[in-house]
């Protein structure tokens, strides 16, 4: 079993932000995406904070987010990277088994990035993130660079959406006609 520590949390400000988007998306009938808990058992709370200090994955989580876009399935993970460089390790083969199946059944698939050191968020396709971790296991670079990613899948900010990624989504299904 994999213990949780406070690591959990490196992505507590991206995953904020999308779920403030979500909301929104939510309130003006654009889409309904949920925050899919990991499930944990406490082992050691703390009971004047009432916090859990320790505990255990019950089981291994597939992706972050899931629901539907204008009846689109879609799935996603939020990451975040402090440098120019995304390590593979990130995404486990797990989540990508899980994604790949998600798409087989004509679901959309993939994950948002938050490059915290340039303060960008890219929408990274299914396809995409297939091949760098294909490359990897290949006995390619185990990681991706910034440089590598599709510059037209970089999330814009809008009123009401602080990571409005549907447009990536739409950009996502254009290109696979």
């Amino acid at each position: 079993m994999a213990t949780w520590n406070s690591r959990g949390l490196r992505g507590s400000t991206l995953e904020d932000m999308i779920n403030m988007t979500n909301d929104n998306y939510r309130l003006k009938n654009l889409a309904l995406i949920q925050k899919i808990p990991t499930p944990i058992t406490p082992v050691k709370i703390d009971k004047s904070s009432r916090h859990i200090t320790l505990a255990y994955f019950e089981q291994q989580s597939t992706v972050d987010y899931i629901g539907a876009v204008q009846g689109i399935p879609v799935c996603f993970d939020a990451k975040e990277c402090a440098s120019d460089t995304f390590p593979l390790m990130n995404v486990h083969k797990h989540q990508i088994e899980f994604m790949q199946d998600f798409e087989k059944q004509d679901g959309v698939a993939f994950i948002l990035i938050y490059f915290t050191n340039k303060n960008e968020i890219f929408y990274v396709p299914f396809k995409d993130l297939f091949a760098f971790y294909t490359r990897s296991i290949n006995g390619g670079r185990k990681s991706f660079r910034y440089e590598e990613l599709n510059q037209d899948y970089k999330v814009e900010k809008s009123p009401g959406f602080l990571v409005h990624y549907l447009e990536c989504i739409n950009k996502d299904l254009v290109s696979r006609e």
